[in-house]
């Protein structure tokens, strides 16, 4: 299993840069799809179209020095001559705000807030990882787009900005990007159980991110692909539905699509097994359960001690998970969901081997097809 798990996750990662709806993109779910074809299932692409943003320009220019970045894809956007104004801290009186934030902070806290009372006419956003370097935020909100121009840049920059914001520097801001229509697809697969009137369970994980994801999205893949092997030879009672999504980076547009043609499966499934973020991560290790009730947070904990594995930390009954599983959370479904700690979170430098750890992506891998028996019926 391991040799498999290092294979999967080595091939994702060399795929390259895995946005929604671009060709790599395309070309890792073609991959995905033949790997399920590997197990003996046959996948089916459940398709669906989007405005793909592509950033064209964008970049700060502050005291004859140009920083390059990227939008964050669910603010507004500039033209190509971009926006001029003195720089100054977040919620101050300079048109253009700077802050910090780690990833995926975008819409929450005092930048949240900045942007939804449109306190200045663009913001300066250092990304703030464990590690130095630039860690985009997903734009969460990016069917519903609102508050000004937010450009992201390299943890790198923040001294040279902060001094700027500190004299009050004018600069230049472009956050100029076009939009394209595209398609991008789940792949989906079942296991067909012996009595059909059984409601389904369903895995999922997400299959597209921030660069080359080897151990943000390698762990869940790998383990999905597990799984299923688990329960091709399982003989279940009940359908296995599993889901690989796309759009995870544009707030969780596959599996609402997914959802979208299964009115209903969020609180009908029997329950849903969320494979998240970073499982096995090597750099920053650790993980969190979040779950729907005691009895799913019971079975999950008792699958990962048989397995050598810890519970680093819970998520509190009631309150909203991380990831996928939070689609599953409103919708009022039972759910298990790992999410695992990650110094290279959404960083660039999210490649190379020594980024996983093959042996804790193994044991959840197996601790998660005991919990799918389990809840299977097999």
């Amino acid at each position: 299993m391991r040799q498999r798990i290092g294979t999967v996750i080595r091939t994702y990662e060399e795929q390259g840069f895995h946005r929604t709806g671009t060709t790599v993109d395309q070309i890792s779910g073609d991959w995905l799809a033949n790997e399920v074809r590997r197990i003996g299932l046959e996948p089916t692409r459940e398709e669906f179209s989007l405005s793909r943003v592509d950033s064209v320009a964008a970049f700060l220019v502050a005291n004859d020095r140009r920083i390059e970045g990227l939008p964050l894809f669910d603010g507004a956007f500039t033209g190509a001559a971009g926006i001029e104004g003195t720089l100054g801290h977040l919620n101050g009186d300079a048109p253009i705000g700077l802050t910090e934030v780690p990833p995926n902070a975008a819409e929450s806290g005092a930048l949240g807030n900045a942007r939804r009372h449109n306190r200045h006419q663009a913001i300066v956003v250092v990304t703030r990882g464990a590690r130095p370097g630039f860690c985009p935020s997903n734009a969460d909100s990016f069917l519903r787009p609102f508050g000004p121009p937010v450009l992201q840049v390299a943890s790198e920059e923040a001294p040279f900005l902060a001094d700027c914001a500190r004299q009050g520097s004018n600069v230049s801001l472009t956050a100029h990007v076009a939009r394209a229509q595209a398609g991008a697809f789940n792949v989906v697969a079942v296991v067909s159980g012996t009595d059909k009137n059984s409601a389904p369970l369903v895995v999922m994980t997400p299959r597209s991110g921030w660069w080359w994801c080897a151990s943000e999205r390698g762990g869940g893949l790998a383990c999905w692909l597990e799984i299923m092997r688990a329960m091709r030879e399982a003989k279940p009672v009940r359908d296995i539905v599993f889901v690989a999504s796309s759009g995870h980076e544009i707030g969780h547009r596959g599996l609402d699509d997914f959802i979208e043609r299964r009115p209903g499966i969020v609180s009908r499934a029997k329950a849903w097994i969320h494979l998240g973020a970073n499982i096995g991560a090597a750099q920053g290790p650790g993980n969190c359960l979040q779950s729907s009730d005691d009895e799913m947070q019971a079975m999950m904990a008792e699958a990962m001690a048989k397995t050598g594995l810890r519970i680093d930390q819970r998520v509190p009954r009631g309150h909203m998970p991380r990831g996928e599983a939070g689609n599953v959370h409103r919708g009022g479904g039972r759910y298990i969901s790992i999410i695992g700690n990650n110094a290279l979170f959404h960083s660039t430098s999210d490649r190379g081997a020594d980024v996983i750890d093959l042996t804790i992506i193994e044991r959840f891998a197996t601790a998660f097809a005991m919990v799918a028996t389990s809840l299977a019926g097999a």
